[in-house]
């Protein structure tokens, strides 16, 4: 069975259960928090030398982090990961988004509002409204007229991307604006066997 250390408000560790939920793997939850140091101990650098969640350890006794990395290894050959080349490559293109672009502005400014830091980081939250909405606009163009990110099926690539986008508010990024994104929040909503954010289900 899967072990997967986790902090139950990530968006990143989010990803990882809700596919292994809709998989239908079982898992052992391991929860970490971060707020206190937890994945910065000798044991746990000993496992993923980053120090960070997700991490999942393989019945092998491996361990592979990285929550994308994790979804990719997870989804191969199901249908949440296409076999077609071209079409493989653009979920793999929605995970670099996702993490460069998407990640850095929507999430961080989410930790920091959620784990009481705005106050220090204020002008740093101002600089991430641009490039969050930026962001955000680039996923409402490929959705005015695709239901999902990637041949118009539910893939790892809106795992990957509704785990923050749904939170985004949470992040002071109003999603007003933003009809076709709100509209794919409630097709990945309905997808089988969706789990919130902060609930374990395995």
């Amino acid at each position: 069975m899967y072990r997967l250390y986790d902090f139950l408000p990530s968006g990143n560790g989010y990803k990882v259960r809700l596919l292994l939920t809709q998989l239908g793997m079982p898992f052992e939850l391991t929860l970490l928090d971060i707020m206190k140091g937890e994945t910065r101990t000798p044991e746990f650098l000993a496992k993923n030398a980053n120090g960070r969640i997700p991490l999942l350890e393989l019945e092998s006794g491996v361990y592979l982090s990285e929550s994308n990395a994790i979804l990719m290894y997870l989804s191969e050959g199901t249908d949440f990961l296409p076999t077609d080349r071209l079409a493989k490559a653009r979920v793999l293109q929605w995970l670099f988004f996702e993490q460069y672009s998407h990640e850095p502005n929507i999430a961080t400014s989410r930790f920091w509002l959620t784990h009481g830091m705005g106050m220090e980081k204020q002008q740093a939250l101002a600089d991430k409204q641009a490039p969050g909405y930026a962001a955000l606009q680039v996923m409402e163009d490929r959705l005015a007229d695709h239901p999902f990110l990637v041949e118009d099926r539910y893939t790892i690539a809106d795992i990957a991307l509704y785990a923050y986008t749904h939170v985004a508010e949470e992040g002071n990024f109003s999603l007003e604006n933003y009809p076709q994104i709100r509209a794919w929040l409630g097709r990945v909503r309905e997808q089988a066997n969706h789990v919130l954010i902060t609930q374990a289900e395995f």
